[in-house]
């Protein structure tokens, strides 16, 4: 009888081989978390002790980096239901838009936000579409021009829709409101990371008078940063950084995508001895590139609350919470 015949035996797989399958497995797994974690809006609380003594606590919404575009309807759920928090002042530092039809969106999604005092700046991302663009320069520095050849965005639309509801323009610019019984100086400037500011149109001392000085800028650009400090502004809000968008465990902000230093790529830190700083690490990202990593976005309630008598602290007090608000 004829014994069967034996099968030629499995071929082992290459070491290589399975690093690179393996590697492609974790690299999808990844992929695939820092698009899902783009999506887990948060809100941040902090609160700031720098109001004058007896002064009532003021809530100020920061919202920065809104980056809209059609059909992103769990983030337009999730904007309107920030109205719940009924702020005293709402705070929008910039880039609202990524699409030439997001102006009517980002409108009906700000809803009754608009009815409460605002003041606002643009960012390079209102005047200019977005770009598809090598990822892998999302890391590298950033130097203004990345975009400065595309399509402008219909900003002076947005501009209208926002100082139509009452909130206050700060492009290059110094106004005066009372905000719930507390008088508020406040100043700004254009995006400095496209050179836009013109800081000069509103430069000297912060007004003595008011009971807070607030300085707006889209980047956070230190030479700017250091006029406002030295003209005795108490905080200045900004964005444009997305917090890193791409950030490392025990590290940080990979790129800050401005000249600020890594250290103060999204929250509350001082500049200088008496100025706080606070960058939103921002609500959205460019459609080309959306994703995140241990860097969910956010908008950040401030609590604005007298400071200790004898001196201003301005150190603040952070924490995270998720708003009840439905979201698809």
């Amino acid at each position: 009888m004829t014994p069967p015949a034996q099968a030629p035996p499995a071929k082992a797989r290459h070491p290589l081989a399975a690093l690179v399958g393996t590697g492609a497995v974790a690299g999808a797994g990844l992929a695939a978390y820092a698009a899902w974690e783009a999506r887990q809006y948060t809100l941040r609380r902090v609160t700031v002790p720098i109001l004058p003594p007896g002064r009532r606590p003021l809530r100020v919404l920061h919202l920065s980096d809104v980056h809209m575009i059609p059909g992103q309807t769990r983030k337009q759920a999730w904007l309107r239901g920030l109205a719940d928090l009924r702020p005293d002042l709402v705070v929008n530092t910039g880039d609202n838009l990524a699409h030439r039809d997001s102006v009517p969106i980002v409108r009906d999604c700000l809803g009754a936000l608009l009815d409460v005092p605002g003041v606002f700046v643009f960012g390079s991302n209102d005047y200019y579409s977005p770009t598809l663009r090598n990822p892998l320069r999302y890391v590298l520095p950033d130097d203004g021009q990345r975009n400065i050849h595309t399509p402008q965005l219909p900003w002076r639309d947005l501009g209208r829709a926002f100082t139509d509801a009452g909130w206050v323009e700060l492009t290059n610019t110094r106004e005066r409101l009372d905000v719930d019984g507390t008088s508020i100086a406040f100043a700004g400037v254009d995006d400095p990371h496209r050179s836009r500011d013109r800081y000069d149109t509103i430069a000297g001392p912060a007004s003595p008078a008011a009971n807070l000085t607030l300085g707006l800028t889209h980047s956070p650009e230190p030479r700017v940063l250091d006029r406002f400090a030295a003209d005795g502004y108490q905080l200045v809000m900004a964005g444009h950084t997305h917090g890193g968008q791409l950030c490392l465990p025990f590290y940080g902000a990979i790129v800050t995508n401005c000249d600020l230093d890594r250290s103060r790529a999204k929250g509350a830190s001082r500049w200088g001895a008496q100025m706080q700083l606070h960058v939103s690490a921002g609500i959205g990202t460019s459609p080309f590139a959306p994703v995140r990593f241990c860097c969910r976005p956010e908008a950040t309630l401030l609590t604005l609350v007298a400071a200790p008598i004898g001196g201003r602290d301005v150190r603040a007090r952070e924490g995270r919470s998720r708003p009840a608000v439905s979201a698809r």
